[in-house]
């Protein structure tokens, strides 16, 4: 059967880089474009549940649930205020992952989740935890597209090398369709030189495509979750909202 339904996995094991802005953004931009979209927090903290505007210790059933097979994933999924579905995720997730540990198909099992809602959504976008563990490795099992976060202000990206690694032994032994669709520039300050050798050093350290635009540096992203919606909603003409918005376009 011919699938239609793209997921799309957003990774980077270090933490702070936008990965949890860059899926309630990018899913944004796609269900402005009539997509229908689902989020994915793996996230034990919680990060995009909450700041989708639902509260991490409200939350009843998870994807921690769903992974473990106590739970259908209609029985989890929730609808944001910004009109996306969201697999929600709390602290009990933690649990999940260890108990996954000694579990036949771990790998396999978000995966096999995804596919029985496959048909309800067009995109659905995976807000990876930041480690390269057994949750990271389901969604990369899962995906098409791989999406990378990176802090457009550091020259240390040692850790892309793991990532990269991690992807391809995922593309080797589990899922052959699985493809880097690109490092993504956050937090990117146009006007000093650094930045932008840090976008070049990128092309030429990991021939890895470069999305585009860069996202900027701003104070309105960290305002956004504050009120549990995406920038998109809260600041719409933005250059943040923008980029995302272009970003969105190119990865479809």
């Amino acid at each position: 059967m011919c699938r239609v339904t793209t997921t799309i996995s957003v990774v980077n094991q270090k933490g702070g880089v936008g990965k949890t802005t860059t899926v309630a953004s990018l899913g944004a931009a796609f269900a402005e474009l009539g997509k229908r979209v689902l989020l994915v927090d793996l996230d034990p903290q919680g990060g995009l549940t909450f700041s989708l505007g639902i509260d991490p210790e409200d939350v009843d059933v998870t994807v921690g649930e769903v992974l473990l097979g106590k739970a259908k994933p209609a029985d989890a999924i929730v609808v944001t205020e910004d009109g996306m579905h969201l697999l929600p995720s709390n602290v009990t997730v933690t649990q999940a992952e260890e108990a996954l540990v000694s579990r036949t198909g771990r790998e396999q099992r978000l995966r096999v989740a995804l596919d029985k809602v496959a048909d309800d959504y067009d995109l659905v976008v995976i807000d990876c935890p930041p480690t390269l563990g057994v949750l990271t490795v389901g969604a990369l099992s899962a995906s098409q597209k791989v999406v990378i976060p990176l802090q457009a202000e550091t020259l240390s990206h040692r850790g892309v090398l793991q990532l990269l690694d991690t992807v391809h032994d995922v593309k080797q032994f589990i899922n052959s369709e699985l493809e880097v669709a690109g490092v993504l520039p956050t937090m990117f300050d146009g006007r000093t030189n650094h930045a932008r050798a840090v976008l070049a050093s990128i092309e030429e350290q990991f021939e890895l495509p470069v999305l585009s635009p860069p996202i900027p540096k701003s104070i309105r992203f960290a305002e956004a979750p504050a009120i549990g919606r995406s920038i998109l909603s809260v600041h719409k003409n933005h250059k943040g909202a923008d980029a995302y918005r272009e970003v969105a376009q190119s990865l479809l």
